[in-house]
């Protein structure tokens, strides 16, 4: 970004767009994440050349300073109203007589609606993590705190954010809509795996840096189904079978013997609203390791092995996005 150091426009626009859509998460205004980015520009520019030419990747600086700056606009007293009026600014945009563009656009409005439920810190930890994927130690700056403590707000979030879309269903609901759903996977059949989901349902895909996979939700019931479908295209040696996570049916994808993803639904109204996906093979490893043996558990189940962590700090799974 030096003056000696020309960089193509559209790895500029590609720049500017990232830290708006950063931005939009953590505010929920377009105008406002407009704001925020102009004055993540600004204080670059201030920066002495001799301080400018240290920092080795400026887009992760700028990340990292746009994330503080919407940190402090959160935190300012009075602003939860005025959020609330203008997070579906950032959703997508609006044309006359058509409020809404798309499903995907909708879904994208409610869990920005919902993040407002949370607090600055909370927000924060989970869209700088879940949704953009930022390495722990650059949440932890921004955030102003350990990253254990991250981590515990971050697992807030998501449980206030599931709270919020998931109602009681009985564990035979639960179960026979898992059971649908891996039917819908083994058959490839992308309108019965639609009609199992929420139109406006969200799937988060945990690679953990350690496996390609999204570093945004995915939202739409017909764009989770066919993330999920692609995820699990039969191939040669891969199974998916139910299984007990987190003490309800999910389903688990194994290449050969080894356990390759897990999987947890979120349920509402007898269709499914939100799908955690877990792909980080650290966060797997104890899946992939035998229990074991104990004289008490004349099965030898572990109900360890069904506890999926979301990263550091021990945090149950749900957490996050194929590419």
């Amino acid at each position: 970004m030096e003056h000696g150091d020309a960089v193509p426009i559209a790895e500029l626009l590609e720049e500017r767009r990232y830290l708006l859509d950063v931005a939009r998460w953590m505010l929920g205004s377009g105008s406002e994440a407009e704001s925020a980015v102009d004055e993540t520009y600004q204080r670059w520019y201030e920066l002495a050349e001799a301080a400018r030419e240290l920092i080795t990747t400026p887009r992760s600086w700028l990340a990292k300073v746009v994330g503080g700056i919407c940190l402090s606009r959160l935190a300012l007293p009075g602003r939860a109203d005025d959020a609330g009026r203008t997070a579906g600014a950032a959703a997508g945009p609006r044309t006359a007589g058509h409020p809404v563009s798309t499903p995907e656009e909708e879904a994208s409005r409610v869990l920005l609606d919902a993040l407002d439920s949370l607090s600055p810190a909370e927000r924060a930890a989970f869209v700088l993590n879940d949704v953009f994927g930022m390495a722990p130690d650059t949440v932890a700056d921004i955030v102003g705190r350990t990253e254990p403590e991250v981590a515990e707000l971050a697992d807030r979030a998501r449980h206030c954010l599931r709270a919020q879309r998931s109602r009681p269903t009985t564990p035979q609901e639960h179960d026979a809509l898992a059971r649908a759903v891996r039917q819908a996977c083994l058959t490839e059949d992308a309108d019965l795996l639609a009609s199992l989901l929420c139109p406006d349902a969200t799937a988060f895909f945990d690679g953990g840096g350690k496996v390609r996979a999204l570093v945004r939700p995915v939202h739409g019931g017909e764009q989770v189904a066919h993330s999920l479908l692609t995820l699990l295209a039969r191939r040669p040696h891969t199974t998916l079978t139910t299984h007990s996570v987190n003490g309800r049916t999910g389903l688990v994808a194994r290449y050969g013997h080894q356990v390759a993803a897990v999987i947890s639904l979120d349920i509402a109204d007898h269709h499914i609203t939100q799908i955690w996906v877990v792909l980080n093979p650290d966060k797997l490893r104890s899946w992939n390791q035998p229990p074991p043996p104990n004289p008490a558990w004349p099965d030898h189940t572990n109900a360890d092995r069904n506890r999926v962590t979301a990263s550091t700090g021990g945090r149950d799974f749900p957490a996050t996005v194929p590419q």
